[in-house]
């Protein structure tokens, strides 16, 4: 998967420095931060009413457009793939560690 991101990535980074008329990549980066915000933000909600509804393929699909738009929305603000790939590695080697809850007596 490592490998389909970075693929992703670069392309994307293609498009910002080759614009090609038609992209839609283009038009995204084009047309600003706000634009690819509200995409997220549409994606979001589209990935999570796909999970509430169980339909898999339509999930699936959801998904792809919401780490399509997260990594556009990353390329305009020059944040690199390897800073988030490098945060997930991070976390991966707390895996199995839960946080410790603070407990809260609400009788005192």
């Amino acid at each position: 998967m490592d490998e389909i991101l970075r693929a992703l990535y670069q392309t994307i980074i293609n498009r910002r420095d080759n614009p090609q008329e038609g992209s839609y990549t283009c038009y995204l980066l084009d047309t600003g931060l706000d634009k690819i915000l509200k995409k997220v933000g549409e994606e979001s909600a589209e990935t999570i009413i796909a999970a509430k509804n169980g339909d898999k393929e339509n999930l699936t699909g959801e998904i792809g457009d919401l780490i399509y738009h997260l990594m556009v929305m990353m390329v305009k603000c020059d944040l690199p793939l390897d800073a988030v790939l490098a945060e997930l590695d991070k976390r991966s080697e707390k895996t199995g560690n839960l946080k410790q809850f603070k407990v809260t007596d609400k009788n005192t």
